[in-house]
């Protein structure tokens, strides 16, 4: 099975049940206009986070890496009018990218854009969330679990997205961001304070997967 399958299918799923809108479509027009890889959520994906969300009625979330903003768009989204989306993004082109399409959108009341290293950042955050999406430098993933751990509340979902790397995660002298990877698997392995999953993906982002995890 092809990769050109997986984007077709890919595309009939957003077709049918996504519905992107012109600020979403906005968002990732803007970002590749200004440089940013193309390594957002795909439409789906986004719609599976503000689903992900709505559903425990989430009114804070935490985002470890804002790229162009896109994924924050999709969860601002799935919350209250006095709900809060803290995203926090390394690199301040991309920060400022990001806060001009959550404006476009309409979600500037809802979301702070925190500019620096999230290890930085993660111990002065005051939680709790109810909702964490961490996307960002794979080899700091075990320390941002645990910090999502530490600022969540009970019964939080926490998603980690990129972990199979094209089925990489399983070599045990991968790359540093599959060690990374794996270094936060074992982590969770012996993690008592949630219990996870991981779910293997394809499509026009090719073969990769997320994490799930509920904080206990």
């Amino acid at each position: 099975m092809s990769d050109r399958i997986w984007s077709d299918v890919d595309a009939y799923i957003e077709d049918r049940l996504v519905a992107e809108d012109a600020a979403l479509s906005a968002a990732i027009r803007e970002s590749a206009a200004a440089g940013l890889p193309a390594i957002a959520v795909s439409a789906a994906q986004g719609k599976l986070l503000h689903l992900m969300a709505l559903s425990i009625g989430a009114r804070r979330i935490l985002e470890i890496g804002t790229l162009g903003g896109y994924s924050a768009i999709w969860m601002a989204r799935a919350l209250p009018a006095d709900g809060q989306l803290i995203s926090l993004e390394i690199d301040a082109r991309n920060a400022e990218i990001a806060s001009s399409n959550i404006r476009h959108a309409g979600l500037n009341e809802r979301v702070d854009v925190l500019v620096g290293p999230a290890i930085s950042r993660l111990p002065g955050l005051d939680g709790p969330f109810d909702f964490t999406f961490i996307d960002a430098d794979k080899q700091s993933n075990a320390d941002y679990f645990d910090h999502a751990v530490r600022l969540s509340r009970r019964g939080a979902l926490i998603v980690v997205d990129n972990v199979i790397r094209n089925g990489n995660v399983i070599d045990a002298g991968g790359n540093a961001q599959v060690q990374g990877v794996r270094r936060m698997m074992d982590a969770i392995h012996k993690d008592k304070r949630v219990s996870a999953t991981a779910l293997q993906t394809v499509g026009n982002k090719g073969y990769d997967g997320f994490l799930m995890a509920v904080v206990k």
